[in-house]
């Protein structure tokens, strides 16, 4: 009785993952992963409040670096309010994005959690190796827009004339900044999409590197189209290293291609009809043999004779 006590049931993992879960299970399950990843926002987001003002003094710099930023009286990086609230609302806004990137490790397990039994072992392995690779290619492209700002910002203030002050709005500013960076750390995760469909079969190293003409400049308009400053220093940073990364994916796909090459050629060598070839053990034969000499099998008996022993 102790041991059937000490004995669990199986999980909700388990159990999701053979089917023997009822659909009401299914979407009690999903009730409460959405609210322990809610709640765990709600932590992020009133930890982002309270360093509110340190992220908005780290997203401010690339402008207050420039020596354009500076009013002449008094040299204070300047920032312009229009409203009263634009402040407070500023600091909402950089709370819950600090709480989504905060939280991310608890709303995506449980995302993970709910999803995951549904996958089979090969494509939770490729999920795993997907997210471990998507989450550093979104923080170089962070980071490079990051240095991109400065860079634009400085061209398009020096060719403002002298007479002209320039005063930023904050709520624009801090916009532009945090769309900039969004749009880099999106466009970073395209050579996810290039191994999937390598790694799905849709599509080979060779014929994706055929495309590379056509990349090269599908990733100069969209960074054309995408980057929001006229300046051609963001443009020509965000394309150049969509194509390193195009390059990288693709030196990726011909790795697997080879792999899946040789795996197919072990397979190739045996004909259909050829049988499995079985391992001969003379010891286990001859022990075997002797075995059936010293006790022999009775042969079965007639039918008549069976008959008459039991009746």
């Amino acid at each position: 009785m102790a041991f059937s006590l000490l004995r669990r049931g199986p999980s909700n993992f388990e159990r999701a993952a053979d089917g023997s879960m009822t659909l009401i299970e299914h979407l009690r399950e999903l009730r409460v992963r959405l609210f322990r990843a809610s709640l765990g926002i709600l932590v992020g987001v009133i930890i982002g409040f309270v360093l509110s003002r340190e992220v908005m003094h780290i997203l401010e710099q690339p402008y207050c670096d420039l020596p354009q930023s500076r009013d002449p009286q008094t040299g204070k990086c300047m920032l312009l309010q229009l409203g009263p609230a634009d402040v407070l609302l500023l600091q909402l806004r950089i709370a819950l994005w600090v709480g989504l990137i905060a939280a991310g490790p608890i709303w995506l397990y449980q995302l993970w959690a709910f999803i995951a039994p549904g996958l089979h072992r090969h494509e939770r392995r490729y999920a795993y190796a997907f997210a471990a690779i998507a989450a550093p290619l979104f923080a170089a492209g962070g980071f490079l827009a990051f240095f991109v700002v400065r860079t634009g910002l400085e061209f398009l203030l020096d060719i403002s004339p002298d007479n002209i002050q320039t005063t930023l709005e904050v709520g624009r500013y801090f916009s532009f900044v945090t769309n900039l960076i969004l749009i880099f750390g999106v466009a970073f995760e395209f050579p996810l999409i290039i191994l999937m469909l390598n790694f799905v079969g849709l599509a080979s190293a060779k014929r994706l590197l055929s495309w590379w003409r056509v990349a090269i400049f599908a990733f100069f308009a969209f960074s054309a189209i995408a980057t929001p400053t006229p300046d051609p220093f963001g443009m020509t940073a965000l394309a150049l290293c969509l194509s390193v990364l195009y390059f990288a994916a693709v030196l990726v796909a011909f790795i697997n291609d080879r792999r899946k090459r040789r795996r197919q050629e072990t397979f190739d060598n045996v004909d259909d009809d050829e049988a499995s070839p079985l391992e001969y053990d003379a010891e286990s034969v001859e022990a075997g043999e002797q075995l059936e000499a010293v006790a022999p099998v009775p042969a079965p008996l007639p039918i008549e004779r069976r008959y008459d022993e039991t009746t």
